[in-house]
């Protein structure tokens, strides 16, 4: 069994350029009429984690979801664009602000598509997902491409998570606190509802401590196609200096049988994996990403630890990480913010939800001895 995957090279976000590279990635691998029916109605989902404008590269660009919509309104399809908004302790960020401030609704109305929110929901195996995706006959799934400091990577699978719908989220993160039992729960939402296309936003990409503000933009330049979302990250595993097996997510779906992680069983059309390769992909602070053998990893690993540190000038008490903590681990003090570690599991969540690159990754002191 293999997999086809098409990565094509786009510097920037200039309309016609990213039209012209979508479409020849989906053409690659088949043609949009391989994966979605004409005159059908399809839910496109991009990855829109805050309300940030698309310059801070935390959101699939808007120029992206606009050539997917125009392809799919070529072959005469109804098209809903949605994403289900954060969710930072018991607050629903404002999808009115996510899509406006993420160019999304403009697009949308120049486009011709349905913005959509994820309001109503109904229990799908283990999750409420959103009632879009019984109303639609397709799911297209528009991530972007960045690292992730829970999950080291956040792409095809990881975007998936924006379709369990309100609150429930946060008892996620609760119960599923563990990288791997997260992981799990990660892919239990994808074999639940495996996307019939994944287009990935890479043109602007980001590493370092993603997904959020703390992570570094990086010019990655490329488009990535395909309707098996294990082999896309294992494709973007490769390039980031990684095995598909370090992604926990890639390597769990691989041994459920959900797609192909194997490098040897992935066609790769259009571009070259050696020509797209960085010299050198800046991980998040958080990966063990085998800097020391394995066997050394399980004995110690209950004393490597990683933590959110407030960075106290960056911060401007906007409270973003106090509403973000599912185990209300963080409180205001004397207009201070302050962590309580003895409650913090490590979640990363108050990271993600600042807006001001004010919460950073404090390591254990072993951590810091071994140089991790």
């Amino acid at each position: 069994m293999t997999a086809k995957i098409s990565i094509i090279k786009c510097q920037d976000y200039s309309p016609d350029l990213v039209f012209a590279a979508i479409k020849e990635a989906i053409d690659l691998i088949g043609g949009i009429t391989n994966f979605i029916k004409p005159q059908s109605k399809v839910l496109v989902k991009p990855n829109l984690l805050l309300a940030k404008e698309p310059e801070y590269g935390i959101t699939t660009h808007p120029q992206v979801v606009a050539a997917v919509v125009r392809i799919l309104k070529g072959i005469n399809c109804q098209v809903l664009v949605g994403d289900g908004p954060s969710v930072w302790g018991n607050q629903i960020e404002n999808v009115d602000e996510v899509y406006e401030r993420t160019g999304i609704k403009r697009i949308c109305q120049e486009e011709g598509a349905q913005l959509v929110r994820f309001e109503k929901r109904r229990m799908r195996e283990k999750f409420p997902l959103t009632t879009c995706l019984d109303e639609c006959d397709y799911l297209l799934n528009i991530p972007k491409f960045k690292t992730h400091d829970f999950m080291i990577l956040t792409a095809a699978i990881k975007n998936l998570f924006g379709l369990v719908s309100g609150t429930f989220k946060t008892e996620l993160h609760k119960k599923y606190f563990e990288p791997e039992g997260f992981a799990r729960m990660l892919v239990d939402i994808y074999q639940e509802v495996k996307p019939n296309l994944t287009v990935i936003d890479g043109i602007v990409a980001m590493e370092g401590d993603g997904p959020a503000s703390s992570g570094k933009l990086r010019n990655a330049g490329l488009i990535l196609a395909g309707a098996d979302c294990v082999a896309l990250d294992s494709v973007l595993a490769l390039i980031m200096g990684l095995s598909p097996k370090d992604i926990l997510t890639t390597k769990i779906a691989a041994e459920r049988n959900l797609g192909i992680s194997d490098p040897n069983s992935i066609q790769i059309l259009g571009e070259k994996l050696e020509d797209v390769l960085p010299e050198h992909f800046e991980l998040p602070s958080t990966s063990l990403k085998r800097k020391i053998p394995r066997p050394v990893i399980e004995i110690a690993k209950k004393f490597i630890r990683f933590y959110p540190k407030v960075k106290h000038n960056n911060c401007n008490l906007c409270h973003a990480c106090i509403d973000a903590c599912p185990n209300q681990a963080i409180t205001n003090k004397s207009h201070k913010i302050i962590i309580d570690y003895a409650k913090c599991i490590s979640c990363f969540c108050c990271q993600e939800a600042c807006p001001e690159s004010a919460i950073k990754v404090k390591k254990s002191a072993l951590a810091k001895l071994i140089g991790l």
